[in-house]
């Protein structure tokens, strides 16, 4: 397979690979993404405030249908205009009265569920919360900028209405226990990755290129499934899986080591002599890794959101083929980046289940994602990325944007958040 398709927008020469485009982060702080916290409910959105107004307090938006009303966001009047109360998809038009921004949340006083939320709502102005209503106990609670939160009049919808998507807020404190679980984890992955640099060192050292290709790959995976770990390996990334652009010079680059380097060399005919010192560079920095790792501290807030980026990840560099330096494995990098999206999930379980009535979703989207991947696997390989059958490949591709939908809850879900 050619090292260098065409198509391929290459990588600046000696950069590692950017694990974290952070892109749905960046969209969800433009959008306001809700706190709801469930793939069924979008909370906020940018809107220009324009709502017309009935006598008695309700404004209607010119094309929702749906019933609005005017609410007032600051640390004196939080929650004012809120007066008649009732059930359903409704939209509140929240304006910020004050001189600084704002977070507003919908929640529920006596459980500290939050139904809403607007993030950033800036002076004078108005955004749109948009809520599935049912029967109980509902306030406005504004978070302002270097000030305590204030909580708004409690208003109380009647009757026997099913109430819609709510979640507690998670705190740093909750996701204490699951990160140190995770970097438990990853300590006993970065064993085993030392064990497999180190036989595929020893492969190259005696010559013998064809278990150092089979070698190669079984490493290469062990690295590829602690995907959310990356950020905290810091400069270790790209000593071990750094990138360079898809050109025959930029191979040449001096910088260019770990995986990646000698993946490039072994299916291009490099001979084991010229492949000694990259094998023996990338040993030596996943040793240094490993012996470090015990120091490095994970940051709890960052959990929920990797599991999103490494399936994110996977889709822009793996099912594109961008990273293949020749050994047409990016399917098994995809697989196992898959398996490392199920390892930061699975601490994050006992979190979850009570907070995303979709979960069911999730498991489902992440087993038919594995399904369609594994079924590319033939013995001990894989179906490079340019010969998948057109059916297949969009088969796979939709199967990802399924899963990144599923997840964009979860990243939502473990944002830590104020509450006073």
């Amino acid at each position: 397979m050619s090292a260098e398709p065409d198509g391929i927008t290459p990588h600046p020469p000696s950069s590692p690979r950017t694990r974290f485009t952070r892109r749905w982060q960046a969209a969800a702080a433009v959008l306001v993404v809700a706190c709801a916290i469930t793939a069924t409910v979008v909370v906020a959105g940018a809107g220009d405030g324009s709502t017309r107004t009935d006598a008695k307090g309700a404004a209607k938006g010119p094309a929702d249908g749906l019933r609005h009303t005017a609410i007032e966001v600051s640390t004196g009047t939080c929650g004012r205009g809120w007066s008649r109360p009732q059930p359903g998809t409704q939209v509140f038009d929240l304006h910020n009265a004050s001189s600084t921004a704002s977070e507003v949340d919908l929640t529920d006083p006596r459980t500290g569920k939050i139904y809403g939320e607007v993030e950033g709502l800036a002076p004078g102005t108005t955004r749109p919360m948009t809520v599935d209503l049912g029967s109980g106990s509902y306030a406005f609670k504004c978070l302002q900028n270097d000030a305590d939160a204030v909580s708004g009049p409690t208003v109380t919808v009647g009757g026997k209405h099913p109430q819609g998507p709510a979640a507690a807020p998670v705190n740093q404190h909750d996701l204490i226990p699951p990160t140190l679980a995770y970097q438990k984890w990853v300590g006993q992955r970065i064993g085993d990755l030392a064990a497999g640099t180190g036989t595929l060192k020893g492969d190259i050292d005696r010559g013998d290129l064809a278990a150092a290709r089979r070698d190669w790959l079984s490493a290469h995976l062990v690295y590829e499934r602690m995907g959310a770990a990356y950020d905290t390996f810091g400069d270790a990334d790209a000593a071990i899986n750094g990138t360079v652009a898809r050109t025959p010079d930029a191979v040449n680059d001096p910088d260019f080591a770990g995986f990646h380097r000698i993946e490039y060399g072994l299916w291009h005919g490099e001979s084991a002599a010229s492949l000694r010192a990259p094998a023996a560079a990338l040993d030596s920095a996943v040793r240094t890794l490993r012996d470090g790792w015990p120091q490095q501290r994970m940051d709890p807030a960052a959990m929920g959101l990797r599991a999103h980026e490494i399936i994110e990840n996977a889709e822009q560099f793996e099912l594109t083929a961008r990273t293949d330096y020749g050994s047409g494995t990016n399917l098994a990098t995809a697989r196992a980046n898959l398996d490392g999206t199920r390892a930061i999930l699975d601490p994050l379980r006992g979190l979850l289940v009570p907070r995303d009535a979709d979960l069911p979703a999730l498991d489902a989207a992440l087993e038919r994602t594995r399904a369609a991947l594994d079924a590319q696997q033939h013995g001990g390989s894989w179906t490079p990325v340019d010969r998948l059958p057109h059916t297949q490949r969009q088969r796979i591709n939709a199967d990802f944007g399924d899963l990144l939908e599923q997840l964009a809850p979860v990243a939502a879900i473990f944002e830590v958040r104020r509450t006073a």
